[in-house]
């Protein structure tokens, strides 16, 4: 049965004839109700998969909104689940989230995925299968394939669904907008999009030789579909980021939050190529060392998307590793560009403007125009500023899927599925220049520059085939993402 709440008649119609209602009593978990029933109390009951760290911190948003129960938890370490399982006293443990949901499925409406991006698919996939909305931090996927499986999957079980990038509803992204369909900076033609990260190691040779696995730590859950490999001290519960097996680097972690604002604005779909420069070695004892299995210390890629209605196709450039774009000649020389370590800039026909990080502090350059220029606010806002894009989550699965409140969420996957496409397109542009290439007898290290030129529907490089095998990943013997 599908997840949807009933009508307002059928509602009545329980309260009218339950003897619960007869005594006075309203407030009846939905699993006393069954699956696709809305209990009156119009409580959200959620399962969190991934206990600790950002996990955490997202189940107590949904618990802050007042509309949330969290009855579940599953994390493959106890020991970065501990002060989550003290919060929550009376929610039910796991540690492997497929016991979870085979056991508990009656128990709770939803799901939040906060894993390392490896699991997230896989997860996801599992929850959204049992007719449960889910809220999935960024990057949605760890690769392309995944993200649009997820995507299409939201409306054939029909559950709503909102990625964990907060800054998509925040003012900020919505001001951008205003001001761009107000023709204010004209046709945007270029944007840069930068970060500091990354602030873990990257660009490393995996260890030699294995580390003890902590105790408390399942290793090979935390695998998951991962391939089998030893554990190293250091890798948990942070550094991960930096490995391909497991993470997306400094793009996959701060692109969904620095990009949106570019896709709200020019409602930007799939890019038509990617190129990327990389910096992918680093010295020990002075010899240069290639690490293929961990993403850069610094890149700079480029993705090109078709312009719409007419306009010029956009340019956008994103760097990470501290690399910046130069200054605009139009930000005075002690203004701060972006948050002084990651930002957007946006350059049109007739005029530029500027963000820091998830979209914040929007300003038109000169910054003086900021405050000169005054267009109507046509957008809704959504009220509570991190908090409510988690409360908007909950309250739109509480309405159901295909509810306004479900349609109007700022980061549901029909938007958040194609920016994480996008993100990882920069990323498979990266790993395409980690393909060894033989010349004559000896193997020729990447440092070339390719252009990757993308059919985004069918999800395919279409010059360069060997690109291809990290569009989607092949999982570990006994993970399906059973699609």
């Amino acid at each position: 049965m599908k997840n949807k709440k009933p009508s307002d008649n059928s509602r009545r119609e329980f309260l009218k004839n339950s003897s619960l209602a007869a005594a006075g009593f309203f407030i009846v978990p939905r699993h006393v109700l069954g699956r696709g029933f809305t209990a009156p109390s119009d409580k959200l009951f959620v399962a969190g998969i991934g206990a600790g760290g950002k996990g955490s911190s997202d189940l107590e948003h949904f618990y802050k909104s007042g509309k949330a129960e969290i009855v579940c938890l599953c994390d493959v370490d106890d020991r970065q689940a501990a002060d989550t399982r003290k919060a929550y006293p009376k929610a039910k443990y796991y540690k492997d989230f497929r016991e979870m949901l085979s056991k508990e499925s009656k128990t709770f409406d939803a799901v939040s995925v906060s894993t390392p991006d490896h699991t997230h698919a896989v997860a996801a996939m599992a929850a959204m299968q049992l007719n449960k909305h889910v809220y999935v931090q960024k990057p949605l996927t760890h690769d392309i394939y995944e993200a649009r499986m997820l995507t299409q999957a939201a409306h054939r079980y029909k559950v709503v669904t909102q990625m964990g990038n907060q800054g998509a509803s925040g003012d900020g992204v919505r001001q951008l907008v205003e001001w761009y369909k107000a023709g204010v900076v004209g046709n945007i033609h270029t944007i840069y999009c930068f970060t500091d990260r990354p602030v873990w190691p990257q660009g490393l040779q995996r260890p030699a030789s294995a580390s003890p696995i902590p105790q408390g730590l399942d290793f090979d859950l935390w695998l998951g579909t991962a391939p089998q490999k030893d554990y190293f001290e250091g890798m948990l519960p942070f550094n991960w980021r930096g490995w391909w097996d497991y993470g997306t680097g400094a793009l996959g972690d701060m692109a969904c939050h620095i990009m949106a604002p570019a896709f709200a604005v020019l409602e930007l779909g799939y890019p038509i190529s990617a190129e990327c420069s990389v910096a992918t070695r680093y010295f020990e004892n002075w010899h240069k060392i290639y690490s293929p299995e961990s993403a850069p210390i610094a890149s700079h890629i480029t993705l090109t998307f078709k312009g719409k209605h007419g306009h010029p196709d956009v340019e956008l450039h994103w760097m990470d590793g501290g690399i910046q774009p130069t200054r605009p000649a139009e930000l005075g020389p002690n203004e701060e560009l972006g948050d002084g370590g990651n930002g957007v800039i946006f350059e049109g026909t007739k005029g530029k403007m500027m963000c820091s990080t998830y979209g914040i502090n929007p300003q038109l350059l000169p910054t003086s125009r900021t405050k000169e220029v005054h267009v109507a606010q046509t957008l809704a806002r959504v009220p509570g500023g991190d908090d409510g894009h988690y409360a908007a989550w909950v309250e739109a699965a509480i309405a159901g899927y295909g509810s306004e409140k479900a349609k109007n969420l700022s980061s549901n996957f029909d938007i958040a599925g194609p920016l994480t496409e996008s993100v990882l397109m920069g990323n498979l542009a990266i790993r395409s220049n980690d393909i060894q290439h033989k010349k004559g007898d000896d193997i020729e290290y990447p440092g070339r520059h390719i252009k990757l030129v993308w059919d985004g529907p069918n999800m395919k490089i279409t010059n360069f085939d060997e690109a291809n095998q990290f569009v989607k990943r092949t999982y570990r013997d006994g993970w399906s993402l059973g699609v």
